[in-house]
């Protein structure tokens, strides 16, 4: 299970093979992994179950941080804070 720390945070870190790194907010970053995903046939076995892509981005998110596209292509993504916790 993942620390439940990281779904405190907003933002995200992307990575793309060929692309420069870019900061996107949560609800970015869960648009961008949906997309990602629609263009995959057929999903990754795991993600099978889930009733859309939305659904099956916000699993990744909660339980993964890449995604193999092709042998040697992948997709990583990684939550990061921009600010400090308030306390």
């Amino acid at each position: 299970m993942s620390d439940p720390l990281i779904r405190a945070c907003d933002d995200y870190v992307v990575l793309e093979p060929g692309k420069p790194e870019r900061l996107l907010s949560a609800e970015a970053t869960l648009a961008w992994l949906s997309g990602w995903l629609e263009t995959l046939d057929p999903l990754p076995l795991d993600l099978r179950d889930q009733p859309s892509s939305q659904a099956a981005a916000q699993r990744l998110l909660d339980t993964a941080c890449d995604l193999e596209l092709s042998p040697g292509v992948t997709l990583q993504w990684f939550a990061i804070r921009l600010e400090p916790p308030e306390r």
